[in-house]
């Protein structure tokens, strides 16, 4: 055998894949709509199109420094410190090609063989087969729709064990879109705090909240709280950058510097015109973010209220992302033409051979049972897919 036990053991993105799934039968002209990528169908605002132009204009085209250059560096400092009040030096900041390299590169760098990572499921999908990549276990606590997908300090402590090294927090969450309090977060601080475990807070989708919430980032609670979170976040959901691949970094300038030492031996630096247009987008204007945000609104009261309609769905309203999570167990073990539908894998199977449209499985993100649409479509999309859902539905 010819593969390492280590990538033997990894999937790969099943987001990605059904979003592949879907790409390829349209290029074959079957007509679908996609439910499934977490990608904004806004284009990245002008002004930072334009920088990035004039940058490759000026021949801003070489190598930059591995862990990105002063300039991206500081912008990131000054809109941690304007948005977050959280204070860090240039030797406490990496900037890497997108988010998942971000975190990608600190599994690499706290991780051991035997050691226990905390993950709240649902979950991104790329968390625990990270973990794996990095010789670390992962450590589930699982949630539902009954307790808003939400750990507790209560339920971190209870796994917690002397291998547990970190404590994944993703507020506002992929795939739920659920959010955690400034309460919440103290809590989840102090237990963390107790029993020496890292916490790393993926903060993606920070500029995505709805209903007047206010975010918070753990890392503001004290600085001794700072002292043990590393926290990630990027340009690519807030400012529809997801193809320029920037993602930054925030924590002890020990573990900055690991970073920066296995960036260098990997991707070495981001690429140019990125770290300029990302630096303009961090910079520069953000009406356009204000913009997108109240449409990501808009498009999620309508998807929960039409979801919500359904006979066998229940959904709850997210405070944050642009994703929606609905249970559908009530539509499980029925039949379509004879052929029994058991979960939510075979349920989303078969709303992508008879509806066309393209969702993705609870399964896929550690919750049987669920679904999870991106509404980072357009209006019309999610109209004409709803519509299509329902149709499938009423034939089960």
């Amino acid at each position: 055998m010819l593969l390492s036990k280590r990538v033997q053991a990894v999937k790969p993105s099943p987001t990605l894949a059904i979003d592949s799934k879907a790409k390829s039968l349209k290029a074959q002209g079957i007509d679908i709509i996609s439910f499934g990528t977490g990608e904004p169908d806004f284009d990245t605002p002008q002004n930072i199109k334009n920088f990035a132009i004039d940058a490759i204009n000026k021949g801003f085209t070489k190598y930059c420094p591995v862990a990105g250059t002063v300039e991206l560096k500081e912008a990131v400092i000054n809109k941690l410190k304007l948005d977050n009040n959280l204070n860090y030096t240039k030797e406490e900041i990496i900037i890497s090609c997108g988010g998942k390299h971000s975190l990608y590169n600190l599994f690499q760098t706290i991780f051991d063989d035997g050691d226990e990572v905390i993950i709240p499921a649902p979950y991104w999908v790329s968390y625990p087969d990270m973990a794996i990549l990095a010789g670390a276990k992962p450590v589930f606590i699982n949630t539902s729709d009954k307790n808003h997908f939400k750990v507790t300090a209560s339920d971190i402590q209870k796994v917690i064990t002397p291998k547990t090294k970190a404590f994944i927090l993703n507020s506002p969450s992929n795939p739920t879109g659920n959010t955690y309090t400034e309460q919440d977060l103290k809590e989840i601080a102090n237990v963390c705090l107790k029993n020496k475990v890292l916490i790393i807070s993926d903060e993606m989708y920070e500029k995505l909240v709805y209903d007047n919430f206010k975010f918070y980032s753990i890392a503001q609670i004290s600085e001794e709280v700072k002292k043990n979170t590393v926290v990630v976040n990027g340009v690519s959901k807030a400012f529809a950058m997801t193809g320029w691949r920037i993602g930054y970094t925030a924590g002890p300038a020990e573990i900055i510097k690991a970073m920066t030492k296995i960036q260098s031996q990997s991707t070495s630096c981001p690429t140019s015109i990125s770290l300029k247009a990302a630096t303009e987008a961090l910079n520069g204007p953000k009406e356009a973010l204000e913009v997108m945000r109240k449409e990501f609104e808009k498009r999620r009261n309508y998807i929960v209220e039409r979801l919500n309609k359904i006979k066998g769905i229940t959904c709850l309203k997210p405070e944050g992302a642009f994703y929606v999570f609905p249970n559908i167990s009530g539509l499980l073990n029925k039949s379509y033409n004879g052929k029994m539908i058991n979960t939510d894998t075979e349920f989303v199977e078969y709303l992508l051979d008879n509806a066309r449209i393209a969702v993705v499985p609870g399964s896929a993100f550690g919750a049987s049972g669920y679904m999870r649409l991106s509404y980072a479509t357009s209006m019309e999309n999610i109209v004409e897919g709803l519509n299509r859902l329902e149709k499938a539905i009423e034939i089960l």
